[in-house]
């Protein structure tokens, strides 16, 4: 069963938010984010992998994100472009085949290149082969689509599609949208959506950059203007109207974060809970919004919960809060109740 044919019938669940959830475990670099981990450490990311899947998430997503050749270039390791890319699909595909009962999907990824400028020509040319090669080894290791994302130019969203559809592969088009509620070149994003749906897209939507409410503020006014399936894939951030995404975001009651920016190794203190992205979830099918997930600071916490809430049973709701039993708040009649008037 396709993609599109799984959204037909409800409610998919993907987890992303691997670059967090790798440097918060040690094992790459804030700030150049670039997951050498694949090649370094791959057991790591196989074991976030099964997590995940154990959460709940209906999707393996290649961890491809940011490994693509201009970051590389940057940390002078370009020379690793393609094994980094052949050995994250690798490890998804093998982490899918770990589950087979639960008829997984596998994705490839592609992201926000950091080099598209719509004055210099040249980048466009750059993009399109940055986005080419990759989409390439995604399809020779038989993903079942393809998710451009974290991208905030329409025009290069254009060029990221392309690539994807020239490999006749389904596209998942996901838009983030900065302060001002536009995309780098103007666009609203329900407008930037209905751009892209109408050039091809499968899926659209948004992911990363904005928390549940900011997310969802923006993805009502996407699902009237387009007819094709929606995704949203917010942050588990508490991001607000005065500031909407956590790349330029204040923890007000810390003053000792350098530069005074929580972005991104101070977030701590504006992190969603698990019930936060339930509730998104549900909201999510309340407005008919079929692809459901989770970006940047991502845990199985959060995806278990958001499989619950959609109806789900994922594996490890076995193991799911029980407050029942516990020593000072639980009910159960087996507890020895020794001082449970003192209040803690």
């Amino acid at each position: 069963m396709t993609l599109l044919e799984r959204l037909d019938k409800g409610p998919v669940i993907c987890a992303e938010g691997y670059l967090f959830a790798m440097e918060r475990r040690g094992y790459l670099s804030a700030g150049a984010f670039v997951p050498e981990v694949v090649l370094e450490n791959p057991e790591v990311v196989s074991q976030l992998h099964r997590e995940f899947i154990r959460a709940g998430s209906d999707v393996v997503q290649a961890f491809t994100y940011y490994g693509h050749r201009e970051k590389l270039r940057i940390i002078g390791k370009e020379h690793l472009l393609k094994p980094l890319q052949k050995n994250a699909l690798e490890i998804a595909k093998n982490a899918a085949k770990e589950f087979a009962e639960l008829n997984l999907m596998v994705c490839g990824d592609v992201a926000n290149t950091n080099i598209y400028d719509p004055n210099d020509k040249s980048t466009l040319k750059q993009c399109q082969s940055m986005y080419e090669e990759q989409v390439r080894w995604a399809k020779e290791a038989g993903v079942d689509f393809i998710v451009a994302e974290t991208i905030n130019w329409v025009d290069e969203m254009k060029i990221a599609l392309n690539a994807i559809k020239q490999e006749n592969l389904i596209a998942v088009s996901n838009f983030a949208i900065p302060r001002g509620d536009l995309t780098r070149d103007g666009y609203t994003a329900e407008e930037a959506c209905k751009i892209i749906e109408d050039l091809g897209a499968d899926v659209v939507g948004l992911n990363c950059y904005r928390g549940p409410k900011m997310t969802m503020k923006l993805l009502k006014k996407i699902r009237e203007k387009v007819s094709c399936h929606v995704a949203g894939l917010p942050v588990p951030y508490r991001t607000t109207e005065e500031e909407p995404g956590f790349l330029n975001i204040t923890d007000h009651n810390c003053d000792c974060i350098p530069g005074g920016n929580a972005f991104p190794v101070a977030l701590d203190n504006l992190y969603c809970n698990r019930y936060e992205m339930a509730e998104f979830a549900k909201n999510c099918l309340d407005q008919n919004i079929n692809f459901i997930g989770i970006c940047c600071g991502a845990e199985a916490h959060h995806v278990r919960e958001m499989s619950i809430a959609v109806g789900k049973k994922p594996i490890s709701m076995k193991y799911s809060p029980d407050m029942k039993k516990h020593f000072h708040h639980g009910v159960d009649s087996s507890l020895k109740r020794v001082n449970k008037e003192i209040t803690y």
